[in-house]
């Protein structure tokens, strides 16, 4: 571990937890003059989730706090046109992290942004706030979302030239217990700086594939969990390049080997209380629960662009590697769409099991949520659950059940997107033509090409 050690400033951890959303402007200036920070990075998410940042110095940091720095709008996917490109960074006091790294005795801090105008109104664009929008209609329904997201990754070598391959250095399964190496290192040093910087991570595994890892992190509200996954996605990456290893949340990145997931756990709290949880309901679950399972079951065809948004995301739904396939729910087995966890209480959730970890957090999080409470405002019920394995019930037992399945493909999820009104409505008209216009043009680059599968195929055969 000589190496992480030398990367992060283990002797100065608790100063690292300073965010925790109760800071104002001024508190965050004097916390980053005090701990002498070099580099200020503000931090956004495009429309498709890529992380993009604009890095600012000790002279800018009061200037970056009042909202004030300008960048190019025109050159972020989806953003904005050149004769409009201008567009402001407006920090959240309460995202500010000082990352425990320590490259060159330098000090980076981050805050994350929302995106303004320059005559100061909210950007469309921003995936921010689409989800921001989401949380004030619970808001006024007297609900708050909590979320919990478990992103899968898989930690792959380079070559002599540095270039990223699809190379594995273990063989590891499920939980298994392997020998100390490269992965089990790597892993355990993403978990410490994680918790360095106020996440609370409560386990970290091997998954079921070759190079594949999980690390969760407790629940939070959903600005919050958003949050921490562009977090998480950020350190998990920058971990790894100091292992020489490349970590790609790409949902399907090896043939025959089970994909990434991103298994969302989601509830609404009315203050203290889960109102997903009833006692004497059925399945103990209230009848607000079930109608949060009904919307989500509603609208599974029309969100799933967001929740899946790559050609390669399809790769990963298919039968045979737990990924669903099916449009159902269950309180037991795990080959449904939507699973009710057995405990109960405070700490009863929905959990979808379809996202990938590719996915804009900010849209996905907006879009479920506001197809939960879709199925709230219209009393909703769900179908009985389905218990049993979905891949082994025959087709005319699932007609007979009226299970349906999700897009086989992008451009049929962008096909259901397109007829489902509710989704135009959370992204809004911006960002619902940007994506489309955009995985519609991937979509069309990827059926042009001629894959080597084809190639080995039918070269020789016709």
């Amino acid at each position: 571990m000589q190496l992480m050690q030398n990367f992060i400033d283990t002797k100065s951890f608790m100063w690292y937890k300073i965010g925790g959303g109760n800071m104002n402007k001024n508190e965050v200036l004097k916390v980053l003059q005090e701990e002498k920070v070099n580099y200020l990075r503000l931090q956004f998410t495009d429309i498709m989730g890529i992380n993009k940042n604009v890095e600012v110095p000790p002279s800018q940091f009061e200037k970056a706090l009042e909202g004030k720095i300008l960048f190019d709008g025109s050159s972020i996917e989806g953003f904005s046109r050149i004769e409009e490109s201008d567009m402001l960074l407006c920090p959240d006091p309460g995202t500010l992290i000082i990352y425990p790294w320590n490259e060159k005795s330098r000090k980076e801090a981050r805050l994350i942004c929302d995106i303004y105008n320059p005559d100061d109104t909210p950007f469309e664009g921003c995936p921010r706030g689409v989800l921001k929008r989401a949380i004030a209609e619970a808001d006024e329904m007297g609900v708050m979302m909590n979320a919990g997201l478990e992103a899968e990754f898989f930690l792959f070598e380079k070559d002599e030239k540095g270039e990223i391959t699809t190379n594995t250095h273990d063989a590891g399964g499920y939980f298994d217990l392997t020998p100390i190496d490269k992965g089990e290192e790597a892993r355990q040093a993403m978990v410490d700086t994680l918790c360095a910087i106020g996440f609370e991570v409560e386990t970290a595994h091997h998954e079921v594939a070759p190079g594949q890892h999980e690390i969760d992190f407790k629940y939070a509200d959903a600005l919050t969990s958003a949050d921490r996954i562009a977090t998480f996605r950020f350190v998990v990456r920058k971990v790894a390049t100091h292992f020489d290893l490349h970590a790609t949340f790409m949902p399907k990145p090896i043939f025959g080997e089970s994909g990434s997931g991103m298994h969302t756990h989601q509830s609404l709290f009315a203050k203290d209380r889960n109102v997903f949880y009833d006692e004497k309901g059925k399945y103990r679950l209230s009848t607000i629960a079930l109608n949060y399972i009904a919307g989500l079951l509603q609208h599974a065809k029309g969100i799933t662009a967001i929740t899946n948004p790559l050609v390669n995301s399809y790769k990963r739904l298919v039968p045979g590697y737990e990924a669903p396939t099916f449009i159902s729910w269950s309180e037991r087995n795990r080959s449904p769409l939507v699973r009710v966890p057995a405990k109960r209480g405070i700490g009863t959730r929905i959990e979808l099991r379809s996202p990938d970890p590719s996915a804009n957090p900010y849209l996905a999080l907006a879009v479920m949520l506001k197809a939960g409470l879709d199925g709230i405002k219209k009393n909703l019920l769900p179908p009985d659950p389905v218990d049993k394995n979905m891949y082994t019930m025959s087709k005319r037992e699932k007609a007979r059940l009226k299970i349906g399945s999700l897009p086989g493909n992008l451009s049929e999820a962008l096909y259901y997107m397109g007829k489902d009104k509710l989704v135009k409505a959370v992204l809004g008209s911006h960002i619902y033509d940007h994506f489309v216009g955009a995985r519609r043009k991937e979509w069309e680059l990827y059926i042009q090409q001629v894959h080597p599968w084809e190639i080995d195929r039918y070269l020789s055969m016709y």
